[in-house]
């Protein structure tokens, strides 16, 4: 009706003249301005406008309606540089003008409260111009307030005091206004409340007395402050209440029993909250008065622990039950089937035990079951859910479950999520997944299948967008299987033992496809270079651990929505392709461990995007370019070790402030180490990075898919290999070991104080070790190993308090060990090929200064002492004996020496000397 109204022209309005209501609401007029002709249809006393698109200035003509009672302009784009408009509808009731620019009608209000009819005002999501005078107010009507979301001009955030003159309110709501401080007193004026919205504030008070004194209100809603203290037994002062919301504030300590006294109850919320109370105590509470009245009872995440009792049974018009998220156990109640009137229940994320159905099997009414995340465990059978007629949404992730059903089995709901990670359905596929063709959710992950995928199964899940078939033993090829999925946006058949080629990807609607741990094979040419008339929005794709093989195909201008790509552990050969330039909001780029090869790939320079690099584990070589500093800037995690990168370690890698893992490690990089890492400042300050996990982020949202990937590195910490996730994001490494890097350990790298791992081990350094390593408070491990530095370890290393590893053998350092709590802890090992004592050596330190070279028997350090000893032998040997060999005459009057030398021997022994000799022996006796 609508867009036929606005095609008729100004002439043929006259046949509407008479028209006394009229609604084109949820129409779409393409952002014009409200036609002139409404304004003339001055019979009008219901006008409807909310939802249409209009835009532009509100027209002063609309104020020809005088005889309108209902005005909806709200939910458009419109500006009101004043509202005089309004003061010739004397009749006026209702108005809403929600989403209006009224920043420069600044007497908006005195103009409203001058009609005397009005009693509905809506101006959610305004921009109003401040007014300070409320003495001059005096609206004599007004019932309805909502200011939800509005911002003033200039801004305040306190509530305004010409509020509280509004006598005769029943229904206010302010919330998402950002109001700070308590809440105000003045609200104790407006006695006639019955509906009180103040959610989604930052009121940081305790809750008021003047609040439990309304004792018309209905609902009272504070959902979303910072309140705090407890809750008053005051609340039982409320007996009208219908419906209470407390929850994500700060409040604690235990429910008051006077909240026994609110008979009215039909919804509590009490979620988020800190109540470190018993389950059974608050049933105990609102089952004498509540319990039959009761429709919704919400105390996820408040602390609470204890068992449930039969006392649940009491709630027998329960509709939505959500105890999720608390630390609540034991089996549930036989009693729970009493609650047949439920259609959502949550309790996900417990210690409950036993085997829900005994419980649950009667729910008819049923639409949503969360029961994961607890110790259920136990046989279910297809009478536990023949009575679940109703069901739509089943999570039941991570429990002990087995699946005991018939080949032939069709359940009697039809599902649109299932969630049943880590149930036991296998061995078989379970045929009865084709029965639900309404799913849109599907996770079979970790369900023991040791099965090929039905082809027909694929067929069935013509609507799903999400499915997790990961940590099973599926088998076979997958071929073109996945064509036909029209809506999908991810796929996950991680961990699995797939082969043959990749499948063929049609539907550009994929975001998210994870097919690694598999045994696919060959080229994934035909994978990545099919024709694509629509374009595929592909967001993170993952490869890894197949045995993939070829150069990587030079087609990726077809993928370049990708924001994250993993093609790590396969059998790639070549140098990335250029088309890769493409990638230009590529994040997350992991490629380690295949047989690359070539030079730092140039087609990376237009990923400035990169927050992860991974191309360890290859054959690449040449050096390392400098743009990598200088284009890079985003990059946390650079890990190029185990490659063939020769040349200096570039400067410009200092100018990547947020870098927090530099892995070089096992490559041919030499010269000195820069002094300009210093500038790393992702490093510089402890406990910098307070998020345990680094992810890459897709700009796409969707109902199912994740838009994030949470990135995941091999790192050698500590001396050991590990994949680190959970809390890469606050680990700071340098790994240089393994080169051929010269010159002194930069004392400018002990500025590092945020950084936790540093290996220098395996090069050519020389010099001391910097005496300010004592300020690097952060560090945990060190490993200085297998270089050629000297002088003395530094006292200050001791004030490492979080040092867990040390490694300084094989160097040439010399003197006591440091005293500290963790040194001697050490192994012995870590200090030895040095001329190192005390503890934990066993080699004393003498009094004199002098010290002493201590080895292991197996170890493989140098002894100077025997090196020394034999170079002189072999030295002067060869002085003695080359001449002799040389000339004739010189060998002769070397042998004639000798056997005068001999003469002499032989006329000491016949006495010449010797009496001497013994006279001397026998003084000394």
């Amino acid at each position: 009706m609508g867009r036929f109204l606005l095609r008729l022209g100004i002439s043929q309005i006259g046949n509407l003249s008479k028209l006394r209501y009229l609604d084109l609401s949820y129409n779409y007029f393409e952002g014009m301005a409200i036609p002139s002709f409404l304004c003339a249809m001055t019979s009008l006393t219901h006008l409807h406008l909310s939802l249409t698109g209009f835009m532009g200035k509100i027209p002063s003509q609309i104020g020809n309606l005088s005889n309108l009672l209902y005005l909806d302009l709200g939910f458009n784009n419109l500006l009101a540089e004043n509202v005089e408009w309004v003061s010739s509808m004397w009749k006026l009731e209702y108005l809403d003008l929600s989403y209006a620019n009224l920043s420069k009608a600044f007497h908006w209000l005195h103009t409203l409260q001058s009609l005397p009819s009005l009693t509905h005002l809506y101006l959610s999501h305004c921009t109003l111009p401040d007014y300070n005078e409320p003495s001059l107010l005096n609206f004599s009507s007004l019932q309805t307030l909502d200011l939800s979301v509005t911002s003033y001009s200039p801004a305040i955030s306190f509530v305004p005091k010409w509020i509280f003159k509004l006598k005769k309110l029943v229904s206010l709501q302010l919330l998402g206004n950002e109001i700070r401080g308590p809440i105000p007193g003045g609200i104790r004026n407006l006695t006639l409340l019955q509906n009180l919205d103040l959610s989604s504030n930052s009121f940081s008070s305790s809750i008021p007395d003047c609040l439990y004194g309304l004792h018309r209100l209905k609902s009272l809603n504070l959902w979303g402050n910072n309140l705090h203290g407890t809750i008053s037994d005051a609340l039982g002062n409320l007996t009208s209440l219908v419906e209470l919301y407390l929850s994500s504030n700060q409040l604690e300590g235990t429910i008051p029993t006077s909240l026994a006294n609110l008979c009215n109850l039909r919804d509590i919320d009490f979620s988020y909250l800190k109540l470190n109370q018993q389950v059974n105590d608050i049933l105990e509470i609102l089952a004498p008065c509540i319990s039959n009245g009761l429709t919704t009872l919400a105390v996820q995440s408040s602390q609470l622990s204890g068992n449930l009792t039969d006392h649940i049974g009491a709630f027998k018009n329960i509709e939505q039950l959500d105890f999720s998220n608390n630390s609540i156990g034991g089996a549930l109640p036989r009693s729970f089937g009493k609650l047949s009137s439920l259609r959502y229940l949550n309790v996900s994320i417990n210690k409950f035990s036993g085997n829900p159905f005994e419980s649950l099997g009667s729910f008819s009414k049923l639409l949503s079951l969360h029961i994961d995340g607890n110790n259920f465990q136990g046989v279910v059978k297809e009478d536990d859910l023949t009575n679940l007629t109703s069901l739509m949404e089943f999570h039941a992730s991570g429990s002990n479950f087995t699946l005991k059903v018939g080949p032939n089995w069709h359940p009697n709901f039809r599902l649109y999520y299932l969630d049943v990670r880590s149930w036991q359905l296998g061995p078989s596929f379970p045929s009865w997944i084709k029965s639900q063709n309404k799913l849109e959710y599907l996770d079979l992950s970790n369900t023991g299948i040791i099965d090929s995928i039905p082809t027909q199964m694929w067929e069935a899940l013509s609507h799903v967008m999400y499915v997790n078939l990961s940590h099973n033993h599926i088998h076979g090829e997958l071929g073109t299987t996945l064509k036909g999925l029209s809506v999908i946006q991810t796929i996950d058949l991680s961990s699995n033992h797939l082969c043959g080629k990749l499948p063929y990807l049609s539907s550009p609607n994929v975001l998210r496809l994870d097919l690694s741990s598999n045994s696919f094979s060959e080229s994934m040419n035909d994978f990545l270079c099919n024709d694509h008339p629509h374009g595929m929005q592909l967001q993170f794709l993952n490869l890894a651990s197949n045995n993939l093989s070829g150069e990587i195909p030079d087609c990726w201008m077809n993928w370049t929505t990708l924001v994250d790509v993993n093609l790590q552990s396969n059998h790639f050969v070549g140098n990335l392709p250029q088309s890769m330039c493409s990638l230009v909001g590529l994040q997350s780029l992991q490629i380690r461990n295949n047989t690359l090869s070539g030079i730092f790939p140039t087609s990376l320079k237009k990923a400035t995007q990169l927050i992860s690099l991974d191309l360890g584990e290859n054959n690449l070589s040449g050096s390392i370019p400098t743009w990598v500093g200088e284009k890079l800037l985003n990059v946390k995690i650079l890990r190029l070790r185990s490659n063939s990168f020769a040349g200096h370690i570039p400067n410009e890698i200092c100018q990547m402030s947020h870098l927090q893992v530099l892995d070089l490690a096992q490559n041919n990089l030499s010269g000195n180490i820069p002094s300009c890492f210093s500038n790393l400042s992702a490093m510089i300050l402890m406990n910098q990075s307070t998020d345990p996990l680094i992810y890459s982020l897709a700009p796409y949202i969707t109902r199912y898919t994740s838009t994030y990937s949470i990135v995941s590195v091999l790192l050698w910490l500590k001396g050991r290999g590990d994949e680190y996730k959970s809390f890469l994001g606050l680990v700071t490494n340098i790994d240089l070991s393994s080169n051929k890097l010269l010159g002194e350990i930069p004392r400018e790298i002990t500025d590092l104080n945020g950084l936790n791992f540093l290996n220098l081990s395996h090069n050519q350094l020389i010099g001391p070790i910097p005496q300010g390593i004592g300020n690097m408070r952060s560090l945990q491990s060190i490993d200085f190993s297998r270089n050629q530095l000297f002088g003395e370890i530094p006292l200050t290393i001791s004030n490492l308090s979080f040092l867990s590893m040390l490694d300084v053998s094989y160097n040439h350092l010399k003197g006591k060990i440091p005293t500290g709590t963790q040194l001697q802890t050490f192994d012995a090992s870590s200090f030895i090929g040095n001329n190192l004592c005390g503890p934990p050596l066993p080699i004393n330190c003498s009094s004199n200064g002098k010290t002493h070279s201590y080895e292991e028997s197996h170890g493989h350090g140098v002894n100077w002492f025997f090196v020394s000893a034999t170079i002189g032998f072999v030295v002067g040997f060869w002085i003695v004996i080359a001449p002799l060999l040389i000339r004739r005459s010189w060998r002769y009057a070397y042998f004639h020496f000798l056997d005068h030398v001999w003469f002499k021997l032989q006329s000491f022994r016949s006495g010449v000397f010797l009496p001497k000799l013994c006279k001397c022996s026998s003084t000394n006796g």
